[in-house]
């Protein structure tokens, strides 16, 4: 049985691989489906003076950098540890801010204490 620790480093590892994973399974499906498009373009299509299988394969290229860069960028560095770092920074700031609003609404609005008052039954 793992402790809580070593269950969570291994969670972050085990989605990481699946994150790679699926990242280089969509850039074999890109290299293949470039090569179907340029074939369909040129050979299936009986006018191949226009070559739309460029625009279809660079806008697929450009949709599978934004998926590299999300994979090995941006989830590389926001990861648990930075999302508990941020939550830690709002709880802070949240709570900074109630105390000032408790110091104003006591400066505002004091209590009598009910037992320091010289009251006679």
């Amino acid at each position: 049985m793992m402790d809580p620790l070593q269950h969570e480093l291994y969670e972050d590892a085990r989605i990481r691989v699946k994150q790679k994973k699926k990242l280089f399974f969509h850039f074999v499906v890109f290299i293949l489906g470039s090569i179907f498009l340029y074939i369909a373009n040129e050979y299936l299509v009986q006018d191949t003076t226009v070559k739309w299988y460029l625009w279809a394969t660079s806008i697929w290229a450009l949709i599978f950098v934004l998926h590299a860069i999300n994979v090995l960028i941006v989830n590389r560095f926001m990861n648990k540890k930075w999302e508990r770092t941020q939550i830690d920074k709002l709880m802070e700031k949240q709570l900074k801010k109630r105390e000032e609003l408790e110091r104003q609404v006591e400066k505002q609005f004091p209590v009598s204490n009910p037992s320091s008052s010289d009251t006679q039954i």
